[in-house]
């Protein structure tokens, strides 16, 4: 019979947050991604790679069972087209389903197809409805977009974009924990995995938990990396764990701000 508990490796990081007091502005974080060797997260002009083997993606998808929501950037959803849900792992027993977490995009100025999958497995039982985070606009071809959207079955959140049009990580989490989530998966993206980790109000991260696995494997300079632009103190984390997970390591960190 297959094991339907969640992965040691994954408790003993996440199962802190049973005891961390949630802050009223913002859910806990868990930031993940997988790198190639050479720290490059996708191939060339940000095609997607399956980094990942199968074991430790099935680790990815009993962390996204131990979240309530899992949040992306357009950029991610634009090219990799993710489902975001829960496969891969073994049936749960007497007829009871997998926690499904909350799909979130951060999409600016609405690019999100209305075809997309996250959008196709909401309207076929497949997946939660996706909450899409945007800027404020009174454009009439905004508008549109925002319609078209909302038929296809995507709940569309507008936040106030800070100037230059960028939207803040601190006001999208504040409006996320306003709708009650409380714990948050993040899955980079280059532009995200930046966002997130240069964050950092009154000098703390905003990130609780750092989560990133390692293939044995090499990208090549053409391979897109990422970066931090520190806006403030860097933020600190403490080592906590490495798993040797099938061909992958997992390295498990989490916030000592």
């Amino acid at each position: 019979m297959a094991d339907t508990s969640h992965p040691e490796l994954l408790t003993s990081v996440l199962s802190r947050y049973a005891t961390l007091t949630i802050p009223e502005d913002r859910p806990l974080v868990t930031l993940t991604f997988a790198q190639s060797l050479d720290a490059k997260i996708a191939g060339q002009h940000g095609k997607q790679l399956i980094l990942s083997g199968k074991e430790s993606m099935i680790v990815t998808h009993w962390m996204r069972t131990m979240h309530d929501a899992i949040m992306i950037g357009i950029g991610t959803a634009l090219n990799d087209d993710p489902q975001l849900n829960v496969r891969h792992l073994p049936p749960l027993p007497d007829g009871e389903r997998h926690h499904l977490p909350r799909p979130v995009v951060i999409d600016g100025q609405l690019r999100l197809s209305p075809t997309c999958k996250l959008l196709a497995n909401y309207q076929n039982g497949r997946g939660r409805r996706p909450w899409v985070i945007c800027a404020t606009s009174d454009s009439a071809e905004w508008r549109e977009r925002r319609e078209i959207l909302e038929e296809s079955g995507a709940t569309v959140i507008e936040v106030a974009a800070e100037e230059g049009g960028r939207l803040s990580i601190d006001t999208i989490l504040h409006a996320l924990r306003h709708r009650g989530i409380r714990t948050l998966m993040v899955e980079g993206g280059a532009r995200i995995i930046s966002s997130f980790m240069a964050e950092s109000p009154s000098n703390r991260s905003v990130v609780d938990s750092l989560i990133i696995t390692v293939a044995p494997t090499f990208v090549g300079t053409e391979g897109v990396g990422y970066g931090v632009h520190l806006r403030g103190m860097p933020p600190h984390f403490e080592h906590v764990r490495t798993d040797v997970v099938g061909r992958d390591v997992i390295l498990s960190f989490v916030s000592r701000d």
